[in-house]
């Protein structure tokens, strides 16, 4: 009963008031399409949400440049046709947080946190920003544990943040990766059968 009392009590988190948060969010903005700019801001308040229902500590600035980043990898511009697109994306965060005057195990820090989010799984004892980033992108791509949440405040994110379609843009992106470098992490998705989870009507978030 604490739980969902917890639970039912939950409020979008903001992002952390930093200059490093505020550059991540203007890198996405610039490339990101608007389907993939709302799925990678939701991701972190999924992920900060949650963190905060089970009381995990973590990174929340490294846990939002990450999130805001972990799909870079997909915008044309720094789309890789033989690095697969999330560790793509990890090289392009270790030099944004050398921009940032982050020093080297900080970036690599965030390279490794955004590559693990294609993970099956990430222990959250050796890694929190990983395991909270793969469990909140499984839930806003799939919705895999969308029941972590309550019914109330999947809608209230959904409606600051709306899909804009990213169920269709995702997929082509997954399909298009999957088909330039089938030993990617797209790849084992496509074949694993991602599109039945993301095009389930109605969508588990939404449900």
């Amino acid at each position: 009963m604490a739980l969902e009392t917890h639970r039912d009590a939950l409020t979008v988190p903001a992002a952390p008031d930093t200059a490093a948060c505020a550059a991540a969010l203007e890198v996405a903005t610039a490339y990101c399409t608007p389907a993939l700019l709302n799925h990678s801001v939701r991701s972190y308040v999924w992920a900060s949400a949650y963190a905060a229902e089970r009381g995990i500590e973590h990174d929340a600035e490294l846990l939002y440049v990450a999130a805001l980043l972990h799909d870079i990898g997909l915008a044309p511009e720094f789309d890789s046709h033989t690095v697969p697109f999330d560790e793509a994306g990890g090289h392009v965060a270790w030099v944004f947080g050398a921009g940032a005057g982050w020093p080297a195990e900080r970036r690599q820090r965030l390279s490794e946190v955004i590559v693990r989010h294609m993970w099956d799984a990430v222990d959250v004892r050796e890694d929190p920003e990983g395991h909270l980033l793969e469990r909140a992108t499984g839930v806003d791509i799939s919705g895999r544990n969308a029941e972590d949440f309550t019914a109330g405040f999947r809608a209230e994110v959904l409606a600051l943040y709306p899909r804009e379609g990213l169920a269709d843009e995702f997929l082509a992106c997954f399909r298009d990766q999957a088909a330039r470098k089938p030993e990617s992490s797209p790849a084992a998705s496509v074949r694993g059968g991602l599109a039945e989870r993301i095009l389930a009507d109605p969508h588990p978030l939404e449900a």
